[in-house]
């Protein structure tokens, strides 16, 4: 292949990048390359400027910024504990991980598709975090505040069911058991090493029998996991809808 013809792959790969990025995002992206590492997941590039990590952990301080801030006005008269717990029930893993599949990124995240792990981890998530990273270096905190707005928060984040809504899986499984007198514990069942971290798979264990089991790379994530699988399958969810 030819030096021109190569300029000419990379050249539509590049527009073709940019055209993914503005159907998932809404908007023709600046700094293409910011983009393209934010959507680099650390199993295919170990080197942490080619990785999405830096940019997860920008995202994530400026995501939670950004939603303090929009509570803050949103609610002028409710206490802080209040306003925390919404954040935390807007900003949890599970909920970004799911608005972020739900916008398309999954699709365009690169990861290493063999690791069937990953497949079923929160890093999608984590790249929408890193996404918006990438959004406040290119475009600002302002224009970010409004993407958070009009792309997470208003089409994904219903504060009343929000705010009725049971963040804690594992305290709301306790109550239960002790409410009917099972005993409940969550155990570790597998721990190892997967794309460079530690991978915790924990089960929820009722009465010895093991009911649900969740996979995170920390157990506190894991056991929130099995909790929520456990919740599901019990039909607990369905008790207090009818009630």
């Amino acid at each position: 292949m030819g030096l021109l013809e190569r300029i000419m792959n990379n050249d539509d790969a590049a527009v073709s990048f940019k055209r993914q990025l503005r159907n998932v995002l809404g908007f023709t992206p600046g700094k293409a390359v910011l983009y393209k590492t934010a959507l680099t997941h650390r199993s295919l590039r170990d080197s942490a400027d080619e990785n999405n990590e830096r940019l997860e952990y920008l995202g994530d301080a400026i995501l939670s910024a950004i939603i303090a801030d929009f509570l803050f006005k949103k609610y002028p008269y409710k206490e802080e504990g209040f306003l925390t717990e919404m954040r935390s029930k807007m900003v949890n893993r599970n909920q970004l991980n799911d608005i972020a599949i739900k916008m398309g990124l999954r699709k365009i995240t690169q990861f290493n598709k063999f690791d069937n792990s990953l497949k079923m981890s929160q890093i999608f998530g984590n790249t929408l975090e890193a996404v918006v990273g990438a959004i406040y270096l290119d475009k600002g905190f302002i224009k970010t505040r409004q993407w958070v707005v009009e792309r997470i928060v208003q089409p994904y984040l219903f504060l009343e069911e929000l705010e009725n809504l049971e963040i804690n899986h594992k305290n709301k499984l306790y109550g239960w058991a002790n409410k009917n007198g099972k005993n409940l514990d969550f155990e570790t069942i597998d721990e190892r090493i997967e794309g460079g971290r530690r991978l915790f798979t924990v089960g929820a264990v009722v009465d010895g029998e093991l009911i649900a089991q969740g996979r995170a790379y920390n157990k506190k994530d894991a056991s929130q996991i099995a909790a929520q699988e456990a919740i599901d399958k019990l039909g607990l969810n369905k008790v207090d809808n009818a009630e």
